[in-house]
């Protein structure tokens, strides 16, 4: 979707004109179309009116970090080297980091249990290719950047930027909350927090927040006794925390550190501060985090937000000039600075209700929303881009609620209407920016991709399977190990990895590849795409792939080989299934949506 206006035409620098940029992650031409037709988006109107207001082609995959790399550089994925969301390294078929890349470990001065390195381990940002903004800063124009997708650690220019998607938490994470609760949930073993299982003993609660991995200190896992070599973990770093329960109000105090909280059920607090001493009164690392004292009794249950790299002093780059993430923070007090900070997992963990989830993502919008009032105000000349992700993942959430077709519909007049409110709360967004443009302003709305339901999803690897191109070690345990550990690599010519990419077990690149290069490898991508294209879903006729890239035809680029042979494009309602990103086999190859998420 693409919504501009060119006041006075493109500038900026030193002859005072300005281009202002929001990047709305998510929003969707139809319903945005669906929505000023409704008269709930006047702003958009007046820009679609005045300016110009078209629908964008996006890119293939259509997911978000490929797209807004494909903006960032203006290059398709085999040249900035961003396929997906997953990331796999054929030689060993591990998931590994897909937005930023920690080097190796260099020299390091072992002091008994204290580990000091000295070299090595230098964090790099993974996309490559060189961003429009550093070609702005070579050309003299000053640009401001806040929350650019894949774009962390922060390229380095003259020009200031705060990282977004890709930006992990405290402790390294894509957003790991904490709960803490003294019943167990049903399936905690898949929950990707940290929950634990505490007692409430004389209306008290004794835990701790947990933190990254002891960055100097290590302890062994074995002894080295029969022979072997010692074994050495890193233990997370820790902060205590106490909980004092009211005996017949639902209230209680919440203490840690120096702060004390005092929160009523269903209440959450304002953030925190919490430091964790790498080396007492030497090193230490800042987090921030927030409290939802969910609920008091019969069940104790407390959630805290997965800890955020504390922008008044971040342990890690998280703006260019690093100093910028403290000017920030002294505009706008603390913040959440992970990648996509609304609380999707805890929702569709079942930590969260859909309210407790719209409650939770209306406090980062409100976050947000502020923030734009402060580059507004503070935006004298050059380049703004400033990002939106909460339509993007309000969207992913609640568009079972409005859709009655969705499996996992249910009623809720708030809820339903929630994806209308997100819009209509960027046309307010949108408002205020009409409101501080003058004559010498281009403005530009923009968004990486739109937005359709996820009513079924496809098993790629079991359809591999099934037609022949994948083989199992023991078909009998088939569906029980995650990342192929079941494939007899010695007779699999092809596999799913990701969301909708499609490999070839190829020799010379996969560890124990088969399919020769050349002439078998070409004739293979040829039968998988006719086979792809030719899949019928028996329960409702239709082809559930109706696009198929074979990528060495599409692409080119340094990074080709990187990537998927074939990436596959999904009809309406379709999508890949929970199963296939990481390498399992379901049962069947067509499965109804059982997750509230679109």
């Amino acid at each position: 979707m693409l919504a501009a206006l060119g006041i006075s035409g493109c500038g900026g620098g030193a002859d005072g004109k300005k281009v202002i940029v929001l990047g709305i992650d998510g929003m969707d031409h139809r319903m945005l179309e669906t929505f000023i037709a409704e008269g709930r988006l006047p702003n958009f109107a007046r820009l679609a009116q005045e300016g110009d207001f078209s629908p964008l082609q996006t890119t293939m995959p259509p997911l978000s970090p490929v797209a807004w790399s494909t903006f960032i550089t203006g290059m398709d994925p085999a040249g900035h080297g961003v396929f997906d969301f997953l990331l796999r390294d054929p030689a060993t078929m591990a998931v590994v980091e897909p937005f930023y890349v920690i080097g190796p470990a260099g020299r390091s001065l072992n002091v008994g249990s204290w580990v000091l390195p000295l070299t090595g381990g230098d964090l790099d940002l993974y996309r490559r290719g060189q961003a429009w903004w550093e070609l702005l800063d070579a050309a003299g124009i000053e640009t401001t950047i806040f929350r650019m997708p894949v774009n962390f650690p922060p390229v380095e220019t003259g020009g200031r930027s705060f990282a977004g998607m890709g930006t992990p938490d405290f402790i390294g994470g894509h957003g790991t909350y904490s709960f803490f609760t003294d019943y167990p949930p049903d399936d905690m073993a898949a929950m990707t927090g940290h929950v634990e299982i505490v007692e409430v003993i004389n209306d008290r609660v004794e835990t701790q927040l947990h933190g990254p991995p002891h960055p100097f200190k290590r302890e062994p896992v074995n002894t080295g006794d029969a022979g072997g070599k010692v074994e050495y973990e890193y233990p997370d770093l820790v902060a205590d925390l106490e909980v004092m329960v009211d005996p017949d109000a639902p209230v209680a105090k919440i203490v840690v550190q120096d702060t004390e909280l005092v929160l009523n059920e269903g209440e959450w607090s304002d953030w925190v501060r919490i430091d964790f001493d790498a080396i007492p009164y030497v090193v230490g690392l800042s987090a921030i985090g927030r409290f939802y004292l969910q609920e008091v009794r019969p069940d104790f249950k407390l959630y805290v937000t997965p800890l955020q790299i504390n922008p008044e002093d971040p342990h890690t780059p998280i703006s260019n000039p690093e100093g910028w993430a403290a000017d920030l923070h002294d505009a706008l007090g603390p913040f959440y600075t992970q990648e996509l900070p609304e609380e999707t997992k805890a929702f569709t963990e079942g930590v969260f209700s859909g309210r407790e989830f719209w409650e939770q993502s209306q406090f980062v919008y409100g976050e947000r929303r502020r923030a734009l009032d402060h580059f507004l105000d503070t935006f004298e000349e050059g380049l703004l881009f400033f990002y939106f992700g909460s339509v993007d993942q309000g969207s992913h959430v609640l568009y079972h609620y409005a859709d009655t077709e969705h499996p996992l519909h249910e009623p809720d007049e708030l809820l339903e209407n929630g994806i209308r409110t997100l819009y209509e709360e960027m046309d307010e967004a949108l408002g205020r920016v009409l409101e501080s443009v003058d004559e010498d302003t281009t403005l530009i709305v923009m968004s990486d991709h739109g937005f359709a339901p996820f009513y079924w999803g496809v098993n790629l690897n079991t359809w591999l399977l099934e037609q022949g191109y994948v083989t199992l070690k023991d078909p009998s345990q088939r569906g029980r190990f995650p990342m192929f550990v079941n494939v007899d690599w010695s007779r699999t010519r092809a596999y799913a990895f990701g969301m909708g990419g499609m490999y070839v077990n190829l020799r010379g690149r996969e560890r124990e590849g088969i399919v020769e290069p050349g002439a078998e490898y070409e004739r293979l991508l040829d039968d998988l795409e006719r086979d792809l294209l030719a899949m019928v879903d028996e329960g409702t006729g239709a082809n559930p792939i109706s696009l198929v890239y074979q990528t060495a035809e599409r692409f080119a680029g340094p990074y080709l080989d990187q990537g998927p042979d074939i990436i596959v494009g999904y009809s309406r309602g379709y999508r890949y299934s929970w199963d296939g990103p990481l390498g399992e086999f379901g049962a069947e190859v067509i499965v109804d949506n059982d997750d509230a998420w679109s």
